[in-house]
């Protein structure tokens, strides 16, 4: 699947929601159902800066595809984190580097998040990109 069918897909099952508690329920869910980061990733290396709960973020690449691995000690957080994997993960370096990631605004996202969790989104999802760059220049 490519990102945009993946963020479409996103967009679709949130839709199903209308009130905001609902929808947080299902980023609890999706945190919960993730599985847990092996704790030999979970180093200073890898906790992202400018999130407010702690987000530890490894990303390895297998095949051309960069993989992702996250975990959190917020549950909404860790919920944020499961759908930014679930839409770049395996996927090329430039796909990753070339993705408009549309379905943080279509589903409300973005509005429904506390300031320090809205800082905290835009710093897992610069980290993401910055491991996409970083992958893309070993692959040169």
């Amino acid at each position: 699947m490519t990102i945009n069918e993946i963020q479409d897909e996103i967009i679709e099952e949130f839709s199903d929601f209308d009130d905001w508690m609902d929808r947080y329920q299902m980023l609890i869910d999706l945190g919960s159902e993730q599985e847990p980061l092996d704790n030999k990733y979970k180093t200073e290396q890898n906790l992202i800066d400018g999130c407010q709960s702690r987000v530890w973020l490894q990303a390895d690449m297998q095949n051309g595809l960069l993989h992702f691995q996250a975990e959190s000690d917020a549950l909404i957080v860790k919920g944020i984190v499961a759908l930014l994997i679930r839409v770049l993960s395996d996927h090329t370096p430039q796909e990753i580097l070339d993705a408009d990631l549309y379905f943080i605004e279509k589903i409300g996202l973005r509005e429904h998040l506390s300031p320090t969790r809205s800082n905290g989104l835009l710093a897992m999802l610069k980290q993401m990109k910055l491991y996409a760059l970083a992958f893309k220049s070993i692959e040169h």
